[in-house]
């Protein structure tokens, strides 16, 4: 759903919308709302952001969060899950993490929902490439296929159920194949 405003929006004036859900993004002046989550979309994402952490949470290298707002380079997106470096974690003066990130995040990982649009995802995981993304998953439940995105490297492809899935340098010790990551939906 593509809402165009009266007038050209800033990205100052999104920001102080209020939220809506699904989530909406703010890109090249437009404000997008994501489509709803559905079944396929929900799991992996509740099993991968699980994963993620199980390997990196606990040793304080990094954090993967769900559906959170990064607002950097004149946008304002909302990756299925994003994964910072512990360090660039933006805290509180407590120590706690902060609500607002505005970075972008070490790892961008987005599952295609029925209906939304490839180009626009595809177009999000660049810009943060762009900006410093190490890498970027498109997940894609129906194609059981995973394109991995690096910065400066071709696009790789893997849809073979033994396949290791490649992952940032920080988050080595994860290990987690094509069937791993679809065998979720089976569960």
């Amino acid at each position: 759903m593509v809402q165009t405003p009266a007038k050209n929006m800033t990205l100052e004036e999104f920001l102080k919308l209020p939220e809506t859900k699904p989530a909406s993004e703010y890109i090249d002046g437009q404000v997008i709302q994501k489509p709803m989550p559905q079944g396929e979309h929900s799991a992996i994402q509740g099993e991968l952001t699980t994963a993620i952490n199980g390997v990196v949470r606990s040793q304080h290298i990094a954090r993967a969060f769900p559906e959170l707002r990064c607002t950097f380079g004149g946008r304002s997106i909302v990756p299925d899950v994003s994964v910072f470096i512990w360090e660039r974690i933006p805290r509180k003066e407590n120590g706690g993490v902060a609500n607002v990130f505005l970075l972008f995040p070490d790892w961008t990982i987005e599952i295609l929902s029925p209906g939304q649009s490839v180009t626009k995802v595809t177009k999000n995981i660049l810009h943060c490439l762009k900006y410093g993304t190490h890498m970027g998953w498109l997940i894609d439940p129906e194609e059981q296929t995973v394109f991995v995105y690096v910065q400066g490297q071709q696009i790789e492809v893997f849809d073979e159920s033994d396949q290791y899935l490649p992952v940032p340098s920080f988050a080595n010790e994860l290990r987690l194949t094509v069937g791993d990551l679809f065998g979720w939906l089976l569960e």
